[in-house]
């Protein structure tokens, strides 16, 4: 029985069918191009697996590479390429004749017609549904004439025009000017690019984009990618308003009344808060309480570490009377820990939706944005990347805490990346000078949600954990980063009576 090819032909990689709404409109000719490296092999290859998965013959016509040198991309990605038909020229080739009896000859001493004979041979003979040709930098190459190039590759396109054949030319765009080629993108149905982008430090960068795709509102814009065991993993670019999810928008608060106060009962669900301050005034620990309060109410909570090692962070929890590795134990609580080098926004985002879809997340805290900033190439992007991330959070009622520290420990105290306007809630912890004592002061700048307190309150974490104090009305300075607190003694914390 002779299979039907769908009126869209799946890719066989679920990001781009994604990006693509679907897959690429069968019974069409594509170009896949891009740089030496980024990725183009691989992905031709999912898309002729999937082709025999549904049933349908397909052809792999290699110019470029041996037949041996595929079957080594192919089962480092656990492939086998004896699942489809490969014609190649590269080494030692036989041509066809009517009887199919064959010969020695390589790609570079043929005639450019002879080549795309033997190709309208065998294409003749198996009939293939789907066709990869690699690479039309070979076909560059014997044409030695642009303009006969181009007449090639169109009249390609009318051998494969009354056929049921949906064809992907690769193209490494190694051309005399190794740049892309617009005429060839007037000829083909759709063209998808593929990047690979070398940085200062860190592993290289791997990106993609749908340059042009006739008749299908597909997801413009550049999708990070890696290349994996099994084939490419895409992104795609998140768009927010894709994915909203009905919630209650009711407070999430920490265990803690004096705490909860300051927010009128905690951040609401759909919110994002924003912790800065210094380095050593508790932020993480403030996110942790309310994390720790969310595990105990059973909802599932993510943590995503940038500066810290996961063990160091569990040794704090225990420190100040948090057990999280119950949680984590339970897997009520997830904590990983993030490489911003080896990681690219795209897969950032992916992980948490994979959070929020997969395990129905509730909570996240990203600790800290100085680690995502070093993921990203320019900080414009990154409040772009984190603005589209915090709507999808928002979207999906999750509770999002932000962990932001800020540059210098006592007199001005600055911040490197300014993301408080996107924020739902501030919340600011300061060192103050006190009695000759170094302490911690709390307030709330802001709250979207709803109301808070504009009182500035003493912040105490030991052995018990998190206390907030009375309102220091006393306190002065606080906003200038030089605070200074010239009240009297009674409203401070001291230390907890034993047994408390």
């Amino acid at each position: 029985m002779t299979p039907t090819t769908p009126a869209i032909a799946s890719t066989g990689n679920e990001g781009l069918d994604l990006i693509l709404k679907g897959g690429l409109p069968a019974n069409r000719l594509y170009l896949l191009e891009g740089a030496p490296g980024s990725g183009k092999t691989t992905l031709a290859l999912q898309f002729l697996r999937e082709g025999v998965r549904l049933g349908e013959p397909a052809l792999y016509i290699t110019l470029s590479e041996t037949r041996e040198e595929l079957a080594v991309v192919a089962a480092s990605h656990g492939f086998s390429i004896d699942e489809f038909e490969v014609f190649e020229f590269g080494s030692a080739a036989e041509v066809l004749d009517k009887g199919r009896q064959q010969s020695i000859l390589h790609s570079w001493e043929m005639e450019l017609t002879e080549t795309v004979r033997l190709i309208e041979a065998e294409v003749e003979r198996i009939n293939p549904c789907r066709v990869v040709f690699d690479s039309l930098s070979e076909m560059r190459l014997l044409a030695q004439d642009s303009l006969r190039y181009r007449r090639q590759v169109l009249a390609l396109k009318q051998f494969f025009a009354g056929r049921k054949t949906t064809v992907v030319l690769v193209d490494d765009m190694t051309g005399s000017d190794g740049g892309r080629d617009p005429h060839l993108h007037s000829l083909c149905h759709g063209v998808i690019t593929l990047e690979r982008l070398t940085l200062d430090f860190g592993a290289a960068r791997r990106r993609m984009q749908v340059q042009k795709l006739r008749g299908v509102d597909f997801v413009a814009g550049y999708h990070d990618l890696n290349i994996r065991k099994g084939g490419l993993e895409i992104y795609p670019r998140l768009i927010a308003l894709d994915h909203h999810a009905d919630f209650v928008g009711d407070p999430a608060p920490s265990g803690l009344a004096a705490l909860d106060d300051l927010l009128a009962g905690g951040p609401l669900r759909g919110t994002s808060t924003l912790i800065t301050g210094p380095a050593g005034t508790g932020k993480t620990t403030l996110a942790l309480q309310y994390l720790h309060a969310a595990c105990e109410r059973g909802e599932a909570c993510t943590v995503l570490e940038f500066d810290e090692r996961v063990g160091t962070l569990m040794a704090r929890s225990r420190a100040f009377n948090l057990d999280l590795q119950r949680h984590v134990d339970s897997g009520c609580l997830v904590i990983q820990q993030i490489d911003p080098a080896e990681l690219s926004p795209g897969e950032f985002a992916a992980r948490i939706r994979h959070e929020v879809e997969d395990r129905d997340v509730r909570m996240i805290v990203i600790d800290s944005l100085n680690g995502y900033l070093a993921a990203m190439p320019q900080e414009q992007q990154l409040i772009l990347q984190m603005h589209e991330l915090l709507s999808y959070l928002s979207q999906r009622g999750v509770v999002t805490f932000l962990i932001n520290p800020q540059q210098g420990l006592l007199g001005t105290i600055a911040t490197g990346l300014n993301i408080s306007y996107i924020a739902d809630a501030v919340i600011l912890l300061r060192f103050f000078e006190a009695e000759g004592r170094i302490r911690k002061a709390i307030s709330v700048l802001k709250n979207r949600g709803g109301m808070h307190e504009d009182t500035i309150r003493e912040l105490r974490i030991d052995r018990e954990g998190i206390r907030v104090g009375e309102p220091l009305v006393d306190f002065k300075g606080v906003l200038t980063g030089t605070p200074e607190y010239t009240g009297q003694k009674s409203p401070l914390l001291e230390e907890r009576a034993v047994g408390t």
